[in-house]
């Protein structure tokens, strides 16, 4: 099974990027967007001079458990900068989304308690709410990893998004939010928008 296969059998539809766009990413931006595979694990990343962005991370089912997540985290803790990613919230008829809250909180990752994440997925239409996760050597703080985000979500996530889905993503400041107030409003804009 090819890397991409991996990916799209364990992370939701509304979760993946297509195989375009993720190709697209590691030919146009291959200094920054990157792959990592082997036999038991995917890691797609994004490396900018001051953070880390984890897209994908899959450990297949018989090497959870082994040591191998913990080992892939290690070698992008052992670059010194912040370690950003997007998580579905707790799901308790969901299993895996609860142990993987487990693992990275095991590995030291905070829950990011004043950002918002909810994206309305190309493939399904649905607004998808996600949960941001972070590590740091140095305490970053909220504000650095909101605006890590957001440069991640305008670079990266919705990159050439009409070429490969015919429709684009909603624009940053629709998707990201910083506090509650700001929660607020924009899902008061979004529903005046529909």
């Amino acid at each position: 099974m090819n890397w991409y296969d991996k990916l799209s059998e364990y992370f939701p539809i509304e979760e993946m990027k297509s195989k375009e766009h993720m190709d697209a990413l590691l030919k146009d931006k291959k200094n920054v967007y990157l792959k990592e595979e082997g036999p038991h694990h995917v890691l797609m990343f994004v490396e900018t001079e001051t953070f880390v962005f984890i897209d994908y991370l899959f450990v297949s089912a018989q090497s959870r458990g082994a040591g191998l997540g913990r080992k892939l985290l290690d070698s992008l803790k052992a670059k010194g900068k912040p370690i950003i990613l997007e998580v579905e919230p707790i799901d308790y008829e969901d299993t895996d989304s609860e142990k993987r809250l487990k693992f990275y909180a095991r590995e030291h990752f905070h829950h990011a308690s004043k950002i918002g994440y909810r994206r309305r997925s190309l493939a399904t239409g649905e607004h998808n709410e996600m949960e941001i996760l972070f590590w740091s050597p140095t305490d970053a703080d909220e504000v650095s990893v909101y605006e890590a985000m957001k440069t991640t979500y305008e670079e990266f996530h919705t990159y050439k998004d009409e070429t490969f889905y015919g429709d684009q993503y909603d624009p940053a400041d629709k998707v990201l939010f910083f506090d509650k107030e700001d929660k607020e409003n924009i899902l008061k804009a979004f529903e005046v928008s529909k």
